[in-house]
């Protein structure tokens, strides 16, 4: 495999370099015109009426577009479509759409947009998780405020409660995150002949966009075509919310038939776009006298915000992660997702497992000085090994890496020599040293296994150049080289000729989200199909070229074909095997198609192989603390990870250094505020802190290879987990330097001098 398993460079990585790669801003059309969000200013009320006379009298201004002029339907669809394009009868948090102004120009849209009359009756708020689980509590979603619930029911978790030798019960909360992607979203909408709309964007998951643009315009589905741009990050954040602003800018074209053109500025990306959910976890854990946990009950809460957006799925990981990497044969958990009047809250790195990995692994850590216990051993000894199960009764029969992770952490961070009970720590600036373990399901799991397939195609040009299409995107974090590195194995191209462009819609069919660390994996094996149909007809070619009886004594390996017996006698280059290839007229082009392993999941049980592999992870923090003002340093983070196979090791590092500064500023002091009546705080990145380069510790990525056997040439997938277990390893530091236990994120110096809870 001349390709797989090196660090190549990335294909995108010279034109941003040289800033000629082209992001959404950067598009134009003629007659363009460009689009402002009018936005309520209440957290809750009744919609009284919208005035727009005098905003559409100004100069330049097309019109002001409200929810009863969409064309198509006023839902934006993904799991419920609850939620509106534009507000309707009521707005339910502060920032929510309520109209669309439309003009010549961008100064002459915002000045019209100020001029907008919003009449609100206002309806007091709920805001907070236990706000609304209150009983007096005001029903803004259904009867009880709550848009899923889930569980997991493993053994006898209460009877087995009762004999347990020791038991510790402990809650913890969980933060806003914002997604701080470098490139705010924005889309434009173009009209085209009978009747069609394409989307340009800067997106992460263009089928979804892809139906929120026939919803929006009222068209079906092959009068629409999604194009993904040049994608500045996503983490996220670009899963759910394009369909948003996708939608009306496509209202918006199709009302007035030009293109039209919505891009935020960061002030308003910040309100409007999706967070992390903000979490509540209340943890009750059993062990035997030896630190063996034999009984685990856990609550789940997550904040979904105002519509329910992707909560139901967010919150379906997080049940069956709740109690992290841990043999437990009773096991009981209850999941709910709740409403608030704050902005909707859907996808971020890691998805719905950050919150309980924080609270599962501070509560290992508990237990493990508790019972006097060293936190590394008590990992050892309850941790996912080959032929456990996990607490959906799923056996982990291959790629199991979790072990060979604490083990090279531990030696890497020299955790032996490094690791003292916080009595022992002497002095005003004190180390500590923590860590955290992680495992993460690939792909989209049970929950939504009926959108985890994908499609791509593969073709030969004449001059050997080999061009690929993906239904997963690049959206920085190097998937276009990664599938052009198994393209070109799998195919036997050199990988400097392989080519896989940007998504587009028309290219490829629905291929579901490019999230859950699939990409690699899936649009890998998908690739891998495709070559596997081409390969044959390259050594067809071959075979004649080199007068071998069949292609059976031909191979084709990083672009040279050859006779198997004498491979260094005469070699044919692939560009005169595809020049050969037309000549011959065979079919040059091939398609794959995979779909995901099956998995399963009993809604009444929560029992079931709920994802066909799994990731496995574990970090170890070093901290230094000023006990004196409470303030603190992350020095250094070790990060050991089995991903399966390492595609490309360079970027796997690059991956876990990136991940590691998220996890980072999530624990230490990233937050969004709110005032009591819902208005956001600190929407702007000199209010919203965020860890810098001079924030960075020394970070040392450990890649483990346990192959699983299903993969492409081994891979699973670990895009997410790098973020996942980085919080706890620093909360489980810091107490191992100072003795003050945090167990509400983020770890700020007045929480450790107890000024602040």
């Amino acid at each position: 495999m001349p390709a797989v398993g090196a660090s190549l460079p990335r294909k995108d990585a010279l034109d941003k370099l040289k800033g000629v790669a082209k992001y959404i801003d950067d598009y134009n059309f003629s007659d363009i015109l460009h689009v402002v969000t009018v936005r309520s200013q209440h957290a809750y009320g009744r919609l009284i009426n919208i005035d727009k006379t005098e905003a559409e009298k100004m100069p330049g201004v097309a019109g002001v577009i409200t929810a009863s002029q969409i064309p198509g339907v006023n839902a934006v669809p993904l799991v419920f479509n609850d939620e509106p394009f534009l507000a309707e009868g009521f707005v339910r948090f502060h920032g929510e759409p309520v109209a669309l102004v439309a003009a010549e120009t961008l100064e002459q849209a915002q000045a019209a947009a100020a001029l907008v009359k919003i009449e609100v009756e206002p309806l007091k708020p709920v805001l907070s998780i236990r706000e609304s689980l209150a009983a007096d509590a005001p029903r803004i979603y259904k009867e009880n405020n709550t848009f899923s619930h889930f569980r997991v029911a493993k053994g006898n978790a209460e009877e087995a409660m009762k004999t347990a030798a020791h038991v510790f019960e402990q809650e913890y909360e969980t933060p806003y995150q914002e997604h701080a992607y470098l490139e705010t979203n924005g889309v434009i909408a173009v009209p085209g002949l009978e009747d069609s709309m394409t989307v340009y964007g800067s997106m992460q998951c263009p089928y979804y966009v892809h139906d929120a643009v026939v919803a929006a315009a009222g068209i079906s589905k092959n009068k629409a075509r999604v194009i993904q741009t040049t994608t500045g990050g996503g983490f996220g954040g670009k899963e759910d919310f394009p369909s948003v602003i996708a939608g009306q800018a496509t209202a918006v074209a199709k009302i007035f038939n030009r293109p039209a053109k919505l891009i935020y500025k960061r002030e308003e990306d910040i309100i409007a776009s999706s967070k992390r959910h903000p979490g509540l976890i209340k943890m009750k854990v059993g062990t035997d006298e030896k630190g063996k946990i034999v009984a685990a009950i856990i609550d789940y809460y997550v904040d979904g915000g105002a519509y329910a957006t992707l909560t139901p799925i967010v919150l379906w990981r997080g049940t069956v992660h709740a109690l992290g990497p841990y043999e437990c044969e009773n096991i009981h958990v209850n999941s709910y997702g709740v409403a608030t009047n704050k902005v909707p809250c859907g996808a971020y790195r890691g998805f719905g497992s950050p919150q309980v990995i924080f609270a599962g692994e501070s509560l290992i850590d508990e237990i493990a000085v508790a019972l006097n216990i060293d936190p590394l051993e008590i990992r050892r000894t309850n941790g996912y090994k080959l032929g456990s199960k996990t607490a959906t009764g799923q056996l982990l029969d291959q790629s199991c890496g979790l072990m060979e992770t604490i083990e090279k952490a531990g030696e890497r961070s020299q955790w032996a020599s490094k690791w003292q009970k916080p009595a022992e720590r002497q002095g005003n600036i004190r180390r500590g040293i923590g860590i955290s373990s992680v495992y993460y399901g690939v792909g989209l799991g049970a929950g939504g296994k009926h959108l985890d397939r994908v499609g791509t195609s593969m073709t030969i040009m004449k001059d050997g150049s080999v061009h690929c299409a993906i239904g997963n995107v690049e959206m920085g974090q190097g998937a276009r080289t990664v599938l052009a590195q198994i393209a070109a194995d799998a195919l036997g191209a050199p990988f400097e000729l392989v080519n896989v462009v940007e998504t587009d819609t028309s290219m490829v069919p629905d291929s579901g989200p490019t999230v859950a660390s699939r990409t690699t994996f899936m649009s890998g094996n998908s690739l891998m199909l495709a070559a596997a149909e081409l390969r044959p007809r390259l050594l067809q070619v071959a075979a004649k070229m080199l007068d071998a009886a069949s292609i059976a004594d031909v191979d084709l390996i990083d672009g040279k074909a050859f006779l198997k017996n004498q491979p260094d006698k005469k070699q044919i280059g692939f560009k005169e095997l595809a020049e050969q290839l037309y000549v011959c007229r065979l079919m040059p082009s091939a398609f794959g198609w995979f779909v995901a392993p099956d998995s399963s999941y009993d809604n009444e049980t929560g029992q079931g192989n709920a994802y066909f592999v799994y990731s496995y992870s574990t970090n170890i923090a070093e901290v230094e603390v000023d006990m004196e003002t409470g303030e603190y340093k992350v020095v250094r983070i070790t990060s050991a990870h089995d991903m399966g196979k390492a595609i490309n090791p360079q970027q796997v590092e690059g991956q876990i250094e990136g991940g590691t500064l998220q996890g980072l500023g999530y624990a230490t002091m990233e937050e969004i505020r709110h005032d009591g009546n819902g208005r956001m705080l600190n929407n702007a990145f000199a209010t919203y802190i965020l860890p810098t380069t001079e924030d960075t510790p020394e970070i040392d990525p450990i890649i483990v290879e346990h192959p699983y056997d299903r993969g492409p040439y081994g891979a699973k997938g670990f895009g997410e987990v790098p973020l996942m277990g980085i919080a706890p390893a620093i909360s489980n530091a810091i107490y191992n330097a100072t003795g003050v236990r945090i167990r509400k994120l983020p770890v700020k110096p007045e929480k450790i001098l107890g000024l602040e809870d």
